[in-house]
């Protein structure tokens, strides 16, 4: 069993980069960050005269490697779904579903393979963007701890864009759409607190509303507060739209 996940999603990863769509999305991905990157660098410069002398004052990491992470999860927020799209919608478009369910291979082998090419994917996209905090290490101080919580949020806050982008994927035809209805769906999710933190409120719909947030459970992260209910959210987040994605697919083999 193991060892199909591993064919598919090594397939799945290869196609990705036979695609120029995901040179082109390392490349920009990689400008703008290092834009951002940079630009928070050198603001960071001009005012650590003036915050040397305050007491408690926030470092490099709250001021450069915070704020470039979250930029970079919003990033990734619009791109994941041009990733995810095509993974079953082009499949059912193409005709060639039929072909992997003739094969013998599960039908969770067949999405858990496609989301773990995926996610190898945005792997390395996240070995390249956290070099540009690391790189930090050889000049000034670096709060290691934070550093790691909030890598380890981006790398959750994928995992469930992408699990969310594989489910959408199941449910058309055609890719654009699905590209669409992802990112509908994730920015839903980005935003579902906003009312109640706006509105000054903090109700029990509010509360409930926040917990639902993934942005609720990636700013802790970001700060370096590590708590497991924010990992389990994530988790369970990634479970649900893996055996959504499951029961799909089973629908689509069974004839109608």
């Amino acid at each position: 069993m193991i060892s199909l996940i591993r064919l598919i999603a090594l397939r799945e990863l290869k196609s990705l980069f036979l695609s120029p769509l995901a040179w082109a999305i390392l490349t920009v991905t990689q400008i703008i960050l290092c834009y951002q990157f940079l630009s928070q660098l050198e603001s960071y410069l001009q005012l650590q005269s003036k915050l040397s002398v305050l007491e408690n004052s926030p470092g490099i990491t709250d001021l450069v490697i915070s704020p470039l992470l979250a930029g970079a999860a919003i990033i990734l927020l619009l791109i994941v779904p041009l990733l995810t799209m095509r993974l079953i919608s082009e499949e059912q478009k193409n005709q060639t579903l039929a072909l992997l369910f003739s094969a013998p291979v599960s039908m969770s082998q067949i999405i858990i393979g496609k989301y773990l090419g995926v996610l190898g994917f945005l792997m390395i996209l996240l070995l390249m963007v956290a070099l540009m905090p690391l790189s930090l290490l050889l000049g000034t101080a670096v709060d290691l701890g934070q550093l790691l919580s909030a890598l380890l949020g981006l790398f959750l806050i994928l995992a469930s864009f992408t699990a969310a982008g594989l489910y959408m994927s199941t449910l058309t035809r055609q890719p654009a759409i699905a590209a669409v209805s992802s990112f509908g769906l994730l920015f839903f999710l980005w935003i579902i607190n906003w009312a109640g933190v706006n509105s000054g409120t903090a109700g029990r719909g509010e509360s409930v509303l926040s917990w639902f947030s993934l942005l609720n459970h990636f700013e802790p992260l970001l700060k370096g507060v590590f708590s497991s209910a924010d990992i389990i959210y994530y988790l369970l987040f990634i479970s649900l739209f893996l055996v959504l994605s499951i029961r799909r697919l089973e629908r689509l083999r069974l004839p109608h």
